[in-house]
């Protein structure tokens, strides 16, 4: 799974809610050459789209509509994990000092009132963007492993709660893989810790080569052993890819002179797979995983054990 994006190239998309056409023609006029546009002219439409790719980066929201005000969406799109981090701006008739503050306690980062300026629509509008643009380039670095470039142990975490919570939802099935460097202390005692250095991030372009699926992730869990989360991937499917893994990097032949497995780099990988339910702990799979890759070395190192629970 990628995480970097590229900030100085991607439009940022806009959500334009508005039940009046003619309010929607004019805004999308006025950002339309600069951002990928949304529109809505319903709260339930509205919610629709926040949650379908690509999410918007903000939201700029009508109070009053019939049916289902702004109010009513912007409290269920901060009830929502997908979109209650979308910045929403309030555009509205409403110019009272209560009706403002209302929209900010809801959540809102700015209000703008009708009849309002455009320049100073779209300077607001570029200036959110600009601070989101910033704030989300900070996080993904602190996701970023320093040295493989790679998400971290902290992105992984996160990540691996998400899908877990996901695939509980929708029934389907989970694979998870702990992957060690075999031998690697001998290796950075031999080659030296740069050389050391140079074996993780080509080990680490390799792993991410191998993931095919925007929601395949790699990470580095510390030191020389890296995690695989797999969703909707069967334990055949796992091993699989595990065995492509294996293959590849004898391809890439690394040399490791004093490994007692190969004259390479070569792998330990303990696999789990299973169907999330309630009664099945995110912590015990991954201390499974582990105690397969563990297994993987106590039976000679370079292979694969995966089991099922």
């Amino acid at each position: 799974m990628n995480i970097y994006a590229d900030f100085t190239e991607t439009k940022s998309t806009i959500l334009l809610v508005d039940d009046e056409k003619i309010n929607l023609k004019v805004l999308s006029n006025l950002l339309k050459d600069d951002y990928v546009l949304k529109l809505a002219i319903k709260g339930e439409q509205a919610l629709k789209l926040a949650q379908e790719a690509p999410i918007p980066d903000l939201i700029i929201l009508d109070v009053l509509m019939p049916e289902m005000d702004g109010y009513q969406v912007i409290k269920l799109l901060k009830a929502n994990e997908i979109t209650r981090n979308i910045p929403v701006i309030f555009v509205t008739a409403l110019n009272g000092s209560a009706d403002e503050e209302q929209g900010l306690k809801l959540g809102a980062v700015d209000y703008i009132t009708k009849p309002y300026s455009q320049s100073i629509v779209k300077i607001r509008v570029r200036n959110h963007l600009l601070f989101i643009r910033q704030f989300k380039l900070f996080e993904n670095y602190s996701y970023i492993d320093g040295l493989t470039g790679i998400p971290n142990r902290r992105r992984f975490e996160e990540y691996f709660a998400q899908e877990f919570k996901r695939i509980l939802r929708s029934q389907g099935v989970l694979s998870l893989a702990m992957l060690d460097i075999d031998y690697f202390k001998q290796y950075n005692d031999y080659y030296g810790h740069a050389a050391g250095d140079k074996a993780l991030q080509q080990v680490a372009k390799l792993l991410q080569k191998n993931l095919k699926r925007s929601t395949d992730l790699v990470a580095r869990y510390g030191g020389e052993e890296f995690v695989l989360v797999l969703p909707d991937t069967s334990d055949e499917q796992a091993v699989e890819i595990a065995h492509q893994i294996l293959l590849d990097l004898s391809t890439l032949n690394i040399a490791h002179e004093f490994s007692s497995v190969a004259q390479h780099i070569t792998l330990s990988i303990g696999i789990i797979s299973c169907q999330p339910t309630n009664q099945i702990n995110r912590n015990a799979l991954l201390k499974q995983a582990d105690q397969n890759l563990y297994s993987a070395k106590a039976a000679g190192r370079n292979r694969i054990i995966a089991s099922q629970t």
